[in-house]
């Protein structure tokens, strides 16, 4: 069967599109011009250019193709143009699933986010039926890939087969750019964490994560929502978890979150001002204040996702930092 694949350049997209391979799948990746190709050197993968917000270069990129793993999405939590974040996430999204739509795609493979779900008002684990409206979503990368999930569900109501799922918080090795958790261990790696703040995450192995999106496309029921996820963490408990596996003091002060929220506030303001990302982005410290608590049980279920012991890919993670020059101290 021939995939078409988008994000492979990512971090997730990176790990589906070895274990397509690793499955025998013949894989067409969506890539555009100026993302990073290191994830497809050395795999025999079909390469085309394109851009989510170009259908026409969708249209051609799913000729032949029956099955459709959307993993592209534009992942930030600082923009100076927020509009982009809604132009590739939400209508690229929508031109995706319409270029699906017209190719016959027999299953498509959308990936959300947990951060697109509700959460339990006591801070226990939350599923996929958790109540969630657009005005609980903190900040637009959220707010955009909620809307895209209703693109989504639109699009099954007119009968396309589609299955979303929903990963919480992957770690492992190959964390390019990195995203912000993959950031997070590098900073810790460099002594640069001396504080943490009452928060906490649910992480998963990245492998599972690619491994959930296979079983999606095979066994996931259509117009349903899956948690890829595994277990909940308190950013205390993470930060200690990486002190056993690294030999490195976890930090011990907890700080109130308004501390690092004024100083997000600061920075964010000033980086407006001077065109320039910050190095702490305000929406990031908006979101610490929620403990991002799910549960997988469902895809462990009906989808037989793999839970790994989390300190697995947390080493893994920490050896690749290390050895490809994020580590310098």
């Amino acid at each position: 069967m021939k995939v078409f694949l988008t994000g492979a350049t990512g971090f997730i997209g990176g790990h589906l599109l070895r274990a397509l391979l690793e499955a025998g799948a013949e894989v067409r990746c969506l890539r555009r011009a100026e993302s990073l190709r290191r994830n497809l050197d050395g795999l025999e993968v079909e390469v085309v250019m394109g851009d989510l917000r170009d259908g026409d270069s969708l249209r051609v990129g799913l000729q032949g193709c029956e099955m459709v793993f959307h993993c592209a999405a534009d992942y930030r939590l600082f923009s100076k143009n927020p509009d982009e974040l809604y132009e590739s996430n939400v209508e690229g999204t929508r031109n995706l699933l319409r270029a699906a739509s017209e190719a016959g795609a027999k299953r498509v493979v959308y990936t959300s986010s947990v951060g697109a779900l509700g959460l339990n008002p006591d801070g226990s684990p939350a599923d996929e039926e958790a109540p969630v409206t657009l005005e609980d979503m903190v900040g637009h990368y959220k707010r955009s890939k909620f809307l895209a999930e209703r693109v989504a569900d639109e699009w099954v109501e007119m009968g396309l087969p589609i299955v979303i799922v929903n990963p919480s918080t992957p770690v492992g090795e190959g964390d390019l750019k990195p995203t912000a958790t993959g950031q997070m261990i590098v900073d810790f790696l460099n002594r640069k964490t001396p504080a943490y703040v009452d928060t906490g995450l649910n992480l998963v192995d990245v492998h599972d994560v690619a491994l959930g999106h296979i079983r999606a496309a095979e066994k996931g029921r259509v117009g349903e929502k899956y948690i890829l996820g595994n277990r909940d963490m308190s950013l205390q408990e993470i930060f200690l978890t990486l002190g056993g596996l690294t030999g490195l003091p976890a930090p011990k002060m907890k700080v109130p979150h308004w501390l690092p929220l004024c100083w997000a506030a600061l920075d964010t303001g000033f980086s407006r001002l001077v065109g320039r990302t910050p190095g702490v982005p305000l929406e990031a410290v908006r979101l610490s204040r929620y403990k991002m608590y799910f549960d997988a049980s469902k895809a462990v279920r009906e989808l037989g996702l793999p839970q790994t012991a989390i300190e697995e890919p947390l080493q893994r993670a920490v050896d690749w930092f290390s050895a490809n020059g994020y580590v310098t101290r």
